[in-house]
């Protein structure tokens, strides 16, 4: 049963105790299957991923709702769908990432792209995230799951599904909170505040308030209701909604938190099948996604006292952003003498805009930090699949028209741009596969870049930026046996003027730069005996700019992490039990941009254990810590890219990772 589980292949981090388990790998993507039932520590899907596929870091932002970086990218390098609902963050800082608008325990399969491979999803550049989320069943089907650990953490989530040869229907819904948690020096994320502080007094103002200092870390609800209708045999109506509210979320290391956090996702799509014998497919989706998100000071010290400079009160000063996100997209799938052949049309706006407030009240000459920015996008696209014996090739092309217009005297921008790739797999034998692909794809910039403005009323946006240009080769070979098996992946990845930002520069801080990132994956599973499977997965990519930036010298890219890896052994003693013990290791990060913002970071490593227990198909109990050994370290760097917490000393403020985590959870089924 082990070996059973280990060929699902991944559990090379699955064994992470935070427990996602990887099922195929592609050239040019990773497939998570049954996630749902994997992430049992939190409800946040960034530390799933972080744990579960070695070409994903986790940038360590708050207790939830953090960011990923897949081969060093991030933001809008990278593309996050949600059921074909293209998901947006509203926060210019990263408080609400995309990945943090779905929680983990909603989520069937994710996949995840690795490289310019996607030409279905504007703005698939570097990578991509594709979540499909729980189906409604037929049959009445329920489950409860709930969860506790250390800090306060509670966790209550409910799934209800069922219906008839007409509708199915589902209901989901859960409540999550914690307490702040602790470092492995035993101090709160307000602790780390004070700490620094204490070595940083010009900073003080963003310590927490005394009566803030021990509230909790975050509360978040979500609600996520499906209808399936068949209208006939062979068409189906398919009508989706997701709502999230978060609460009170604290950023330590930043210099505001989320007072809140709302968001919501709606999903229309119309199925027909089998038109002809060549029409296979056609769909037609309709999606909206919106995120309401104010971020202040509310909780610091820099929100009361006197100003000593105006001699005026203090008073919370909040950056309120909002986006919206709206789409659709027709894709038509036809089967030619043995070639399938994908043909889509895409249409998507964007609205982006955000304004200044003071103790609840607008800046006076109504300074906007995102002045009603728009992105328009229209898209054709296509993709081949073809096999020639042992040979499988798919070819893909995307043509994209955008227009970005904003509100104020910033100027408008045009951009086209074609992307293309072509994927191969050769199978030397029924063991061996050699697979390797080439890709191009671009993305437009996106309005922070283009047309944030400080609080100061200072333009950091650079209006005038070309769009990005990501020129990529992967080449891998796979391996199996019944004793073991193998992946190793490398790529090469060309970007044309790469949008960097430089730190110190108040005005048009954003500019084009070319770089080239590099790197290698590799993931193995050794099958001890039946019951033992020791599955390891390590990564390493280097990133270099082409040039140093005007008036400096560091050619280092910022956001590539150093070697790192894990090692596991998994235990199964008896049906569907399963016991793991995982070290987790990252080399010394000092391979660094350190002219904007980026630190060395010591190597740590950290071992987690995890028992599942199977009492029978009903009752699922999971007892589960987390960095054993209390050690304190951190995993995330200060790239100027983040507004984050900066002393006298220049050092920016970096997160410590949490300690010691214990935790249980109970799912029970019906």
């Amino acid at each position: 049963m082990t070996r059973a589980i280990s060929l699902s292949f991944i559990a090379i981090t699955s064994i992470y105790a935070t427990e996602v388990e990887l099922s195929t790998i592609n050239v040019e993507s990773t497939i998570l299957t049954e996630v749902s039932q994997k992430a049992k520590k939190s409800a946040d899907l960034a530390e799933a991923l972080s744990t579960s596929v070695p070409s994903i870091d986790l940038n360590r932002r708050s207790g939830i709702a953090n960011d990923i970086y897949i081969r060093g990218q991030k933001r809008d390098n990278i593309s996050v769908e949600v059921d074909g609902t293209k998901v947006c963050g509203a926060c210019v800082n990263r408080m609400d990432p995309p990945v943090s608008h779905v929680l983990a325990s909603q989520i069937d399969t994710v996949e995840v792209i690795e490289g310019p491979y996607d030409v279905e999803t504007f703005g698939t550049m570097s990578g991509g995230i594709k979540i499909t989320t729980k189906k409604p069943t037929k049959d009445l089907q329920g489950e409860v799951n709930l969860g506790l650990g250390q800090w306060g953490y509670y966790k209550a989530g409910a799934t209800v599904s069922g219906g008839n040869d007409f509708v199915r229907l589902l209901v989901s819904g859960s409540y999550e909170t914690s307490d702040q948690y602790e470092d492995g020096n035993g101090d709160t994320m307000a602790e780390q505040v004070d700490n620094y502080a204490a070595s940083n007094p010009d900073v003080k103002g963003t310590k927490y308030q005394d009566q803030y200092k021990d509230m909790a870390a975050y509360s978040k609800m979500s609600l996520m209701t499906k209808a399936f209708i068949n209208i006939t045999q062979d068409q189906e109506l398919r009508l989706g909604y997701t709502a999230n509210r978060s609460e009170d979320i604290l950023y330590p290391n930043s210099k505001m938190d989320a007072i809140y956090d709302d968001s919501n996702i709606y999903n229309i799509e119309y199925n027909i099948l089998g038109l002809t014998d060549m029409f296979e497919k056609l769909n037609l989706q309709y999606y909206k996604s919106d995120v309401d998100h104010p971020m202040g000071t509310d909780y610091r010290m820099s929100s009361t006292g006197t100003n000593p400079t105006t001699g005026k009160p203090n008073a919370p000063v909040t950056n309120w952003l909002t986006t919206d996100m709206q789409g659709l997209k027709l894709k038509n799938i036809f089967d030619i003498a043995s070639y399938k052949l994908l043909v889509g049309l895409d249409g998507s706006e964007r609205k982006w805009d955000g304004h200044y407030e003071k103790n609840g009240t607008p800046f006076p000459n109504g300074l906007k930090s995102i002045n009603d920015a728009v992105t328009t996008n229209y898209s054709l696209f296509a993709k081949l699949d073809k096999s020639y014996g042992a040979l499988n090739f798919s070819l893909g092309a995307r043509y994209d028209d955008t227009e970005i217009t904003n509100g104020g005297t910033a100027q408008n921008n045009d951009y086209s741009g074609i992307n293309a790739n072509l994927l191969t797999t050769y199978n030397l034998n029924k063991n061996n596969q050699l697979f390797l692909g080439f890709g191009q794809a671009n993305r437009v910039p996106d309005a922070r870049e283009l047309y944030f403005t400080g609080s100061m009323g200072n333009m950091v946006g650079t209006d005038n930026l070309d769009q990005v240009t990501n020129r990529e080769i992967d080449l891998g070979y796979e391996t199996s046996s019944d004793l073991f098996k193998l992946k190793i992946k490398g790529f090469y990845s060309m970007l044309e003027n790469y949008i960097y930002i430089q730190k110190g520069v108040k005005m048009s801080a954003f500019q084009n730069i070319d770089a080239t990132i590099y790197g290698t994956e590799i993931a193995a599973s050794v099958y001890a005996t039946d019951d033992i499977t020791l599955d390891m997965g390590i990564s390493y990519k280097v990133g270099e700019k082409d040039e140093a930036l005007a008036g400096q010298t560091d050619t280092d890219l910022a956001d590539i992490a150093p070697l790192r890896g894990t090692i596991a052994v998994n235990y199964e003693y008896m049906n569907n039990s399963i016991a793991t013990i995982a070290m987790n290791a990252s080399d010394r990060w000092d391979a660094i941009d350190s002219d904007n913002g980026e630190q060395e970071l010591a190597g740590w490593a950290t071992l987690d254990m995890k028992v599942k227990h199977s009492f029978n198909k009903m009752f699922l109990f999971t007892l589960g810590a987390n960095n054993i050994l209390d050690k304190n370290y951190q995993q995330s760097n200060t790239y100027a890219d983040l507004i984050l917490v900066t002393g006298g000393s220049n050092d920016v403020m970096l997160m410590n990772e949490p300690g010691r985590y214990i935790y249980t959870n109970l799912d029970i089924k019906f």
